[in-house]
Formats: C-alpha cells, sequence, structure tokens
C-alpha cells in the first residue's frame, strides 16, 4: 500500500482515504454508502456545540450513527471552550470515534458568529478550544481548518503548530483560503509546509477528483490521507477507485459505473435514505443526489429539473426507467 494504515490517537484508519464532512450531505445514508465503497474514516456533517447544548430539536438527527460505519468522526463547531468541552463531555458516551472540530467552514453566518474559519484569526482561542475539549473527552480530538483566512493571512503552519501543542491528535489542512471559499486551485504547498512542521498525521484536502490527483497530492505533501468531498457527490465510487491506487500505488483511470450499476446505486441510496428521514423529508433530501448521479446523462439538464421535484420514492423508479443511454464520457 502506498499509504500504510495510520492512528488518529487510538483509533485505526485502515485505509488512509477519508470521506469529508459536508454539510447537508453527509447524513447517515451517504456515509453508509461511502464506507461500502472503500473510505477507511467517513465524518458527519458539522452541528453546532450551542444547538446541541440547547438541545435543538434539529440536532438529534444529526448526531446519529449506524453499526456499518466505523470508524465515523462526528464534527463540532463553536467558539466557546468551556461550552464545547461541557458538550462534548455530554455526548462523549454517543458512538462516534473521534471528535473533529471544524475551523474552516467559509460561510458568513458562521464567520460572522466568530466560529469555524475566523478562528484562524484568533489563534489563542482555538487552542484553548482543543485544550478544553482534549481534557473533557477521552476520545480523540481533530481539527480542521485551511490555508487561512484570506491571501494576507496564510497561518495554516503556525495554527497546525498550535493545534498539536493543545493536545490534537491530528489535523486535515484544505488548502484554500476563506476568502476562496471553493474556488481557485487548492495549495497543496502549505500542505506539505503543515507536514513537516508537525509530528501529529495530516490529513490532506482539496482538489482531490480521483485516483491520479490522490496519488499527486500524496506524493506532492507526504500527507498520512487524503480527504474527499465535493467529488463524491453522486459519485461514491471514488472511494473504490482511489482506495485500489492508494493499494497498488498506480493511477489507474477510473472506471464510469455502467448504467444498471448507476440505478442500482440510487435506489440504495434512496431506500437507506427513506430509511433514515422517512417519506416526506427522504425524498426531498433526496433530490439532490438524484441530481449529482444524474450528471452527464443525455439530456442531463431535463432529467435533473425532474429530478429537484420529485414528491415520492415511487418517481425515482419512474424517473430512472426513462434513462436509457450511457453517461457521457
Amino acid at each position: 500500500m502506498i499509504l500504510p494504515p495510520f492512528r488518529i490517537g487510538n483509533v485505526c484508519i485502515d485505509t488512509p482515504l477519508i470521506a469529508a464532512p459536508m454539510a447537508g450531505v453527509s447524513d447517515m445514508s451517504f456515509r453508509t454508502l461511502c464506507r461500502e465503497q472503500g473510505a477507511g474514516m467517513v465524518c458527519m456533517e458539522m452541528v453546532s456545540a450551542k444547538a446541541i447544548h440547547f438541545k435543538n430539536k434539529n440536532t438529534e438527527a444529526l448526531l446519529r450513527t449506524s453499526e456499518n460505519e466505523h470508524p465515523v468522526s462526528l464534527q463540532i463547531f463553536g467558539s466557546e471552550p468551556e461550552l464545547m468541552a461541557e458538550v462534548a463531555a455530554s455526548i462523549e458516551e454517543r458512538p462516534f470515534d473521534v471528535l473533529d472540530v471544524n475551523m474552516g467552514c467559509p460561510v458568513p453566518k458562521v464567520v460572522n458568529n466568530h466560529e469555524g474559519s475566523a478562528l484562524m484569526n484568533d489563534e489563542k482561542l482555538a487552542g484553548e478550544i482543543i485544550e478544553a475539549l482534549v481534557k473533557s473527552v477521552k476520545k480523540p480530538v481533530t481539527v480542521k481548518f485551511r490555508k487561512g483566512f484570506d491571501d494576507a493571512h496564510v497561518n495554516a503552519v503556525e495554527f497546525a503548530k498550535r493545534m498539536e501543542a493543545a493536545g490534537a491528535s491530528a489535523v486535515c489542512v484544505h488548502g484554500r483560503t476563506r476568502a476562496q471559499y471553493y474556488s481557485g486551485k487548492a495549495d497543496w504547498d502549505i500542505i506539505a509546509e503543515v507536514k513537516k512542521a508537525v509530528k501529529i498525521p495530516v490529513i490532506g484536502n482539496g482538489d482531490i477528483t480521483g485516483p491520479e490527483s490522490a496519488l499527486a497530492m500524496i506524493e506532492h505533501t507526504g500527507c498520512d490521507a487524503v480527504m474527499i468531498g465535493r467529488a463524491a457527490q453522486g459519485n461514491p465510487w471514488i472511494f473504490a477507485s482511489v482506495k485500489k491506487a492508494l493499494e497498488t500505488g498506480e493511477a489507474v483511470k477510473e472506471e464510469r459505473p455502467s448504467l444498471p450499476e448507476i440505478k442500482r446505486m440510487i435506489r440504495r441510496h434512496a431506500s437507506l435514505m427513506k430509511e433514515e428521514k422517512g417519506e416526506y423529508i427522504g425524498i426531498r433530501e433526496m433530490r439532490k443526489h438524484m441530481a449529482w448521479y444524474l450528471a452527464g446523462f443525455p439530456n442531463a439538464a431535463a432529467l435533473r429539473k425532474r429530478a429537484c421535484s420529485l414528491e415520492s420514492f415511487e418517481e425515482i423508479d419512474e424517473l430512472l426507467d426513462e434513462v436509457q443511454e450511457e453517461r457521457k464520457p
């Protein structure tokens, strides 16, 4: 294997390939598919520490895990060390394996509350948060952050050192600044610099689109694992192809799944979604996934438009019956 298994604290990650935490995407159904396809660890979508503290009715669903997805990382965000430590202690008995702290989310409603990537502008507070969490729980604590807040404030190396000193068991670095959001090119040089600067595992994130880019990031940065996010939307098979590359060291071209396999996966995803969230919420959550799965097919625009107005799971079968041609190369 080009990358050996590694540990985050006492948690062994057999395949150094991680499914990223994505808000509104990384629910239990999606994580299950990613794990089945070869992800070594899956990450839950981020949850507000305040929401957990005040027992917000929507948070319970976000905290659920299944037996089939371990190891799984639960990600929280916030900016108050004592409250976050209290919350972490209150949920530690839940069946997750790693506690991750989001210090990279770029969306305004999070940043304007001095959370997410805003914490990269306050290394002292960020360190206090990790110190408090490490003292409050026995499970390993990790941190996900960015290159920096903007091009004038690139501090990922110093930030990583601070996280390591505070007791973090691993860090994940997204090679873009907050100002970039998800545009432009990820800077893999900064991930390499972080890897050289700390002794804890470093997970590389940004612009992993398949086997070739995964191996390229590893060679370029020396990272201990790679994380895949947006490229897995509508494409859980990406984990199988990247896993094969990690095992063989060869960037075999990612094979496109056949039309029957795509339909099978969509139906599997829909079944899991219905079981997890019920008919009403499940079909509405499934709409965006359907649009991603159907990208690239003949008449994709019309198919995706219909997918975004699905009202029942039965309509998924009706729509799939109309997809007869293979996806365009």
